[in-house]
């Protein structure tokens, strides 16, 4: 271990920060495997980071921090590994370290796509999963559900492959081609696994299940809340991609006013598309990307409190457009809003026709589940009391926090909450047995076991 004056990560709002021991940059799986072992040896924990975009304190460590960088970009998918009735046209292996927008180009110069994406495409395709981030619409679950196959070097640098009963690798080639791995093919290992927050291990690779390139056609139209609300199974139902952007405050009619964003998708144009139609608001785009911009929002805002209701709406009014079509990578991602200094605490509450995954901990675990996100600009005084709240009005619900939010969660109410924890935990105490991947995350929530001294 290298000594010397400790650095402070912090997260890329800076509302959260540690000072690990050591940071380290891994380049090879080898250099997980000795990461995970010297850290042992040493008696340190190790916690691989992603992006830095989570809000909550998922990724603090005080022992050896992994940057993710060095473990970027696409590996060979070894077809010869592959079971034979297995097609591997659709499925792409790619370092935990690859950011979804390095992802996105890669997977589109070989006409593919994600099937899904969520709204920002900085975070790294290992963060995305173990927090079990999401994108919108019925017929998708999170981004986890696109895993096929995760590599994971586990405590005592143990490396395995984890997959699904009857998944997509060969035992008998894996194990000729693969010496010194072991081949999990277990439902319960891989659904505590694929969200694991960075608990179980350190994820060096995942093998995710693409689709052909799509583009996709997006509407904003205004409306209010409560006309929504009346028609919201039946938009549900019929749009293939439906978000909700609602003002908490009631105009002077008692009425809420609301963005309401679909996603289709649609052919390919075979003419050239106006400029307006292949691009958002470019006003829009350029005040959010313009850093002066928030600062002062915020001040005219601070000094005339009262106006802020109408000012929101008028926010909403600018956000609308009748039409924006590009290839589906470019229109999941929210654009300049993401420039955006905030952040945010989000919820998902059971409701009905909607999918679930299968993953143990994941917020959208064995049933419906509509997320609901409070975002917050960064500076706002009350902010974190305000989430928390929120948090608490929701937990009543059967909520469940999204693990890269701000959250207050703690284990009586996660016992509550996730009913498949003891197949989690049970899975979390041989991946983790020595605790190399304790964290103070995992002691708020209750992951941690003490390590109490042998009588």
């Amino acid at each position: 271990m290298k000594t010397g004056r400790r650095r402070t990560w912090r997260n890329h709002t800076g509302n959260q920060r540690c000072q690990p021991v050591e940071v380290r940059r891994p380049r090879t799986l080898g250099d997980v495997v000795e990461a995970v072992q010297s850290a042992e040896r040493d008696g340190l924990t190790v916690r691989a980071v992603g992006s830095g975009h989570s809000w909550s304190d998922v990724a603090l460590t005080s022992g050896v921090l992994l940057a993710p960088e060095g473990l970027a970009g696409p590996l060979p998918l070894e077809p010869e590994l592959l079971r034979a009735t297995v097609s591997p046209d659709r499925l792409v292996r790619v370092m935990s370290g690859t950011r979804i927008r390095e992802l996105n180009a890669h997977l589109d110069g070989h006409g593919l796509a994600l099937p899904n994406l969520g709204g920002y495409d900085g975070q790294t395709i290992a963060g995305v999963m173990s927090t079990s981030t999401h994108g919108s619409g019925l017929a998708f679950g999170p981004m986890a559900d696109m895993a096929r196959s995760l590599e994971l070097v586990a405590s005592g640098g143990r490396l395995l492959r984890i997959e699904r009963a009857g998944g997509p690798t060969d035992p008998a080639a894996f194990a000729a081609a693969r010496r010194g791995w072991e081949l999990v093919q277990d439902d319960d290992v891989f659904a505590a696994a694929v969200v694991g927050m960075g608990c179980l291990g350190v994820l060096y690779a995942v093998t995710l299940e693409v689709r052909d390139a799509f583009w996709l056609r997006e509407v904003r139209v205004m409306s209010t809340w409560e006309r929504e609300r009346e028609r919201l199974a039946e938009s549900l139902a019929r749009e293939e991609h439906f978000e909700l952007f609602v003002n908490p405050y009631a105009n002077a009619a008692g009425e809420h006013a609301c963005i309401v964003t679909t996603r289709t998708t649609c052919e390919r144009p075979r003419r050239r598309l106006s400029r307006g139609a292949l691009e958002r608001h470019p006003l829009i785009e350029f005040l959010s990307k313009f850093p002066p911009t928030w600062p002062v929002l915020r001040l005219i805002l601070d000094l005339s409190p009262r106006a802020t209701p109408g000012q929101l709406d008028k926010a909403l009014a600018r956000l609308r457009d009748d039409e924006y079509r590009n290839r589906s990578y470019r229109v999941f991602n929210i654009g300049a809003a993401n420039a955006i200094p905030a952040y945010s605490s989000e919820i998902g509450v059971p409701v009905a026709h909607a999918v679930e995954a299968d993953a143990f901990l994941s917020m959208m675990e064995g049933r419906d589940t509509m997320m609901i996100e409070l975002i917050m600009q960064t500076g706002t005084e009350g902010g974190f009391e305000l989430l928390a709240a929120h948090e608490d009005a929701l937990y009543e619900l059967g909520g469940r926090p999204h693990w890269g939010q701000v959250n207050t969660l703690t284990e009586p109410a996660l016992r509550a909450l996730y009913p498949q924890l003891d197949r989690w935990l049970a899975v979390h105490a041989d991946l983790n047995a020595s605790g190399a991947f304790d964290s103070p995350f995992t002691k708020r929530v209750g992951f941690s076991r003490p390590r109490l001294p042998v009588a």
